[in-house]
């Protein structure tokens, strides 16, 4: 780091989320939001600081993590603490968070930008990203699909692992095929075939749109881009983000 990034990063590490006069606090909102454990909250906490301090020194696109850029999704939300305290007393630049344009080419410049964000990060601070925080590009992006509910009116099931479904049409298909064996006529033998069919076309398609469901640029990715055409760092405006279709852009 030169002298003006270690003083930045000093200003950066020592910014302060939690208000200790407040009862319910910055992390414990955090926790509560993200069904997080209050400890885990802080240690995100710290590494949005980090991500801070990359967007602000680096020259090309940054994008964090989905569990870092709850904390900047929450952030934003204590408008004086963000914009006042954050952008305009410790870091002496806006830091915006503007939506995605959407699409394959979106989709792969921010997969690269969050590679790249993990080697600076390396670089920088000299030790692995943690990976319950900064997980692979795969997880980054597809592990996406969030929205708000009410879990006082709502549970929530855990859907069945690839694994668990293969069992499940395995059980499913021999279930169903156990009464062709012993059919006793030929519209039997057809019913059953038909059903057959049914359980596999609705299976197969199932798998197929959860395999859609991959980021294709519409989910929530982030970035600093070089320069403001690309909504991106430019000398004055800091860094920009995108971020879109995940139920937490704001």
């Amino acid at each position: 780091m030169t002298e003006n990034e270690k003083l930045l990063w000093e200003k950066i590490s020592q910014f302060k989320f939690n208000d200790e006069e407040n009862d319910f606090k910055f992390s414990d909102r955090l926790a509560r939001e993200n069904n997080w454990s209050v400890e885990y909250s802080m240690k995100v906490i710290e590494e949005y600081k980090k991500f801070l301090f990359l967007c602000c020194i680096t020259s090309t696109g940054v994008t964090p993590s989905d569990q870092v850029d709850q904390v900047w999704h929450l952030h934003l939300t204590y408008t004086k603490s963000y914009w006042i305290d954050l952008c305009k007393n410790t870091l002496g630049k806006e830091i915006h968070h503007n939506p995605t344009k959407g699409g394959a080419t979106e989709a792969i410049k921010f997969d690269s930008y969050y590679s790249k964000t993990k080697e600076d990060y390396k670089t920088i601070f000299k030790t692995e990203p943690p990976i319950e925080i900064w997980p692979n590009n795969e997880v980054r992006f597809t592990d996406i699909d969030f929205k708000r509910i009410n879990i006082n009116q709502n549970w929530i099931l855990r859907k069945p692992s690839i694994q668990q479904k293969r069992i499940a049409l395995t059980a499913a298909i021999s279930l169903i095929s156990l009464p062709l064996i012993q059919a006793s006529n030929q519209d039997d033998f057809f019913i059953i075939v038909f059903l057959i069919i049914v359980v596999l076309f609705f299976l197969f398609n199932y798998s197929k749109n959860g395999k859609n469901n991959r980021n294709d640029g519409s989910g929530c990715t982030l970035g600093c881009a070089t320069d403001s055409s690309d909504n991106g760092c430019s000398g004055d405006s800091g860094c920009a983000s995108g971020c879109g279709g995940c139920g937490g852009g704001d």
